[in-house]
């Protein structure tokens, strides 16, 4: 009997097919218990150690940069209300009318050196109390007449004369002023 090539084929279609639903109906079924495939499936001991070290170096590196995060956050703060001290200063200055020579909202007088303290909310004050933050002390330099030259310097702690102690922090600047 000879069997056509077309006819052959056929059959070897077929028998693949049944092969291929057999080999689906056995992957469905519940394969036994191989140990190869519960080590491809899990992490090992060594695995888990390296991760919890890794991630513990991580949050201890995180944790012991937060102090000097605070430290730089206080500092940061500390130099910008010095900084809105001084334009504050210099507004007043600024804003002062030429015939006058005191200024109207700190009363300093121009061409004379003054000590001015402010607590944290801003308010001034000429002598140093217990809320006293930061310290502004104005020079007068000698300049032509109708201009004037001061440099102002915010230090804080108030307490800390910059005379005598270095202080936490300070923020200094030189302001001309045109009298004329």
């Amino acid at each position: 009997m000879r069997i056509s090539g077309f006819r052959m084929l056929r059959r070897a279609v077929a028998a693949l097919w049944y092969l291929s639903a057999l080999s689906a109906l056995n992957r469905s079924a519940r394969r036994p218990y191989n140990r190869s495939d519960s080590m491809a499936a899990a992490f090992s001991l060594v695995e888990l150690v390296l991760a919890l070290g890794v991630a513990g170096f991580c949050l201890f590196a995180v944790f012991g940069l937060m102090p000097v995060g605070m430290q730089t956050n206080r500092n940061a703060t500390s130099q910008t209300a010095a900084t809105n001290i001084i334009a504050g200063i210099v507004a007043d200055l600024r804003a002062t009318p030429a015939a006058a020579t005191t200024s109207p909202q700190f009363a300093i007088t121009f061409g004379t050196d003054k000590t001015l303290y402010f607590d944290t909310s801003g308010q001034a004050s000429t002598s140093l109390s217990t809320d006293s933050r930061y310290r502004l002390s104005i020079t007068w330099n000698s300049a032509p007449t109708g201009l004037h030259y001061a440099a102002l310097k915010v230090t804080w702690p108030a307490p800390a004369d910059p005379a005598v102690t270095t202080p936490s922090g300070s923020v200094e600047t030189f302001a001309a002023f045109d009298r004329s």
